[in-house]
This record gives structure tokens, C-alpha cells and sequence, in this order.
């Protein structure tokens, strides 16, 4: 436990003193000479330089050491995978973007081969073996069924539909690993990083080529019997066409139903088209419309209305392409749209996280589960 309490402190305040740790623990001196002796006898810490500018001798500084393990990141998209490669201490040392047409669609193995190439490349731009990788988590659009082992939620990804589909990939990549929903990784990335730091009842809502959620309660988050929890771009809503046999094409702005089909980035372009700009190529060119913002806001605010009153959290985080593109401005017509629609008023934020957050999130849920394993000394 002691040991325990000592690396958690190294890894969330950076390099210490002996002194430091022993008086942050409440540990003796002795006690934390030997417990530093331990740790790095066992590779886990190591010295690094001095505490110099202050009277009396100086003291040594120790830290976590980076190559006790190292830890693969994936996000998962229709185009292709994201792969990063960071030490134990959560330094990312190197990224590989691999397309799906790098591999040819008919292959067997195209799952597990374009996965295989993105951890190597990232391996190799961070100089890293691949038998230093300790961990590894994937994140996909839909879930895994807990009882039968299929990605559910998840038609529009070819390749990834076997029942045999986290054995395969642990079995290629040589390490445990871990196949999470990503708008539930995004999730993790806003509550450790970004918006929903101090929330423990919170929802993401994550609105892109698809649209879901992640709903976080108690701290944890809600998967439901068949990992199916957030899955809101089917929820009907007046004005969308019902969503029959999990028909949720992102591909189209016409295709599958849903609230997907209100507010998903295909259905952003042909609202502004539909408002007389046929030039409108992009979301952010969209949505700098008074008249597609406002409609897009209030179609956000029906659907996020359904969610609010079911679940009622204390915050409601709008990630993706359109709450980014529409910004705060979009944000406050949402917050002002949601007036009467719930009795729930929840705070509404943007998310803040920078770069990708669904690998944000991937990084962060592999590094703890190697730091619990790595840093079991007992």
C-alpha cells in the first residue's frame, strides 16, 4: 500500500524528494528510504538530479521511471485506425495513422492486420519494442456484447463483426488489451482532463458522422445489459424517420432515422443546403449561418431533452465536429433551446479536450491498467 501511495504521488506530481514523499504518505524517513530503496531495486523509480538553491546539503529528487512499461492507444473511425505509443508515465512518444484501404477489404485478416500495422508503425516512430508494450486499448464506434462477444452498434465497420474479435486482436498484438465503445473513451478523456473534471453525474453527448453518448454516474460509467448504453443516434424524435433493424448509416444524410439523422454532420450540410447555400462545404461553414445554427440547436436541445429527463446529470459535455464547429455560440442557444423542454436544467459545456479525445481517453484507460499491474509490488 505504501508502495502504492508513493508511485501514485510520483506519477501526479512529478519528481520528489524523500522528504516530500514522506511527509505527503506520512511516512518516517526510514520508512521512505527503504520504500525508494524498493522501488528501485524493482525498476519502477529512478534518481533524477538534485533539489539545488536551498540551504543545506541537496536532496535527490527521484520519478517514475518511463521504460517500466509502455502502453498502445488505438482509435477506431470508417477510414482507418489511430495508434499512439506512451510510456508509464503517460508521455506519448510516438502516433501512426493507418487507412483502411492500406490493407486490402478482402482480406481475411484485414481487422487484425491494419491493427498490427498501426501499433508497429507507432512502435517503431517511438523507438519502442514491441515486447516493452504492457497494455493496449482500442477504442470503436458501438460495443461489445458482453454474452456473445459481438460489436454491436457498429454495422458500417466491416471486418470488425467476429465473435472472436478481442481474442484475435490480443492475439496479434501479444498483449491483454481492451476493446471499449469511443464516445465512452471520450467520456473518460472529459472527466480526467477536460470539462467534466468535477463531475461525478455527467453525459457526453458526441455529435460527428455519428452521434451517441456516454453517460457517466457515481463516476462510473452505465454500459447497460449488452454494452448498448448511449446509443442515442436511434432515438426517435418528432421530425426524424424511425430507425428500423440498427439502420443508422453515417454515409448519407437519408439514410436510417433516428436523432442521428437531426443533427449528425451529413444532416448539417443538407440543412444548410436546404436553407439556400448549396456552397457550403463544411460544418464550421454551416453552422456560421444564424438560421442552420438556430435549427441546429434546437433539434440538439429535443434530443438532448429525452437524455436529461431519463438521467438527470449535473452536466452534459457536446463533443465532435458539431459542437466544436458550432462553438459557444451554438452552445448557448442549446442551453437557452433547453428552457421548458426538462424540468432538469443541467450545465452545458463544450469540450476542451485538445487533439483527438476518443485516443485521449484510450491512453488514459490503458495507462491505468497498466499502473495497476506494473505497480503491484506485493
Amino acid at each position: 500500500m505504501n508502495d502504492r501511495a508513493a508511485l501514485d504521488l510520483l506519477v501526479s506530481q512529478g519528481p520528489l524528494t524523500r522528504t516530500q514523499i514522506g511527509e505527503l504518505t506520512g511516512l518516517s524517513k526510514p520508512t521512505a528510504s527503504q520504500l525508494l530503496a524498493r522501488l528501485t531495486a524493482a525498476g519502477l523509480v529512478r534518481t533524477t538530479g538534485n533539489v539545488t538553491g536551498r540551504p543545506g546539503p541537496s536532496a535527490q529528487l527521484y520519478e517514475i521511471d518511463p521504460a517500466a512499461a509502455h502502453v498502445a492507444a488505438l482509435a477506431v473511425d470508417q477510414l482507418g485506425i489511430t495508434a499512439a505509443v506512451a510510456d508509464i508515465t503517460g508521455r506519448v512518444l510516438g502516433e501512426e495513422r493507418v487507412d483502411t484501404a492500406a490493407v486490402p477489404g478482402d482480406a481475411p485478416d484485414l481487422t487484425a492486420r491494419l491493427v498490427a500495422r498501426a501499433v508497429d508503425g507507432a512502435l517503431a516512430k517511438a523507438g519502442v519494442e514491441h515486447g516493452q508494450l504492457h497494455r493496449a486499448v482500442i477504442g470503436t464506434p458501438g460495443a461489445l456484447d458482453p454474452q456473445t462477444g459481438l460489436l454491436r452498434y457498429a454495422p458500417h465497420l466491416p471486418g470488425w463483426q467476429s465473435r472472436a474479435l478481442r481474442e484475435e486482436l490480443a492475439e496479434v498484438l501479444g498483449i491483454p488489451l481492451v476493446i471499449e465503445n469511443d464516445v465512452n473513451l471520450a467520456a473518460v478523456a472529459e472527466q480526467h482532463d477536460g470539462a467534466a473534471q468535477d463531475f461525478d453525474d455527467f453525459v457526453l453527448v458526441w455529435v460527428d458522422e455519428g452521434v451517441g453518448a456516454a453517460i457517466v454516474l457515481g463516476g462510473r460509467l452505465l454500459r447497460g445489459a449488452t454494452g448498448g448504453a448511449g446509443e442515442i443516434g436511434y432515438m426517435p424524435l418528432p421530425g426524424a424517420p424511425l430507425a428500423r433493424d440498427g439502420d443508422r448509416s453515417a454515409a448519407q444524410p437519408d439514410a436510417g432515422g433516428g436523432f442521428q439523422r437531426l443533427v449528425g454532420t451529413p444532416s448539417v450540410l443538407a440543412l444548410a443546403h436546404e436553407c439556400g447555400a448549396p456552397q457550403v462545404r463544411t460544418v464550421a461553414e454551416a453552422l456560421a449561418r444564424d438560421d442552420v445554427r438556430a435549427e441546429v440547436a434546437r433539434r440538439l436541445a429535443t434530443g438532448l431533452a429525452a437524455v436529461v429527463a431519463v438521467v438527470d446529470p449535473s452536466l452534459v459535455v457536446l463533443s465532435g465536429e458539431v459542437p466544436q464547429a458550432g462553438g459557444e455560440a451554438l452552445r448557448a442557444l442549446v442551453q437557452d433551446e433547453f428552457t421548458g423542454l426538462a424540468l432538469p436544467r443541467p450545465e452545458i459545456r463544450i469540450s476542451d479536450i485538445a487533439g483527438n479525445p476518443i485516443l485521449t481517453g484510450a491512453l488514459r484507460t490503458a495507462l491505468a491498467e497498466a499502473r495497476d499491474a506494473v505497480f503491484d509490488t506485493a
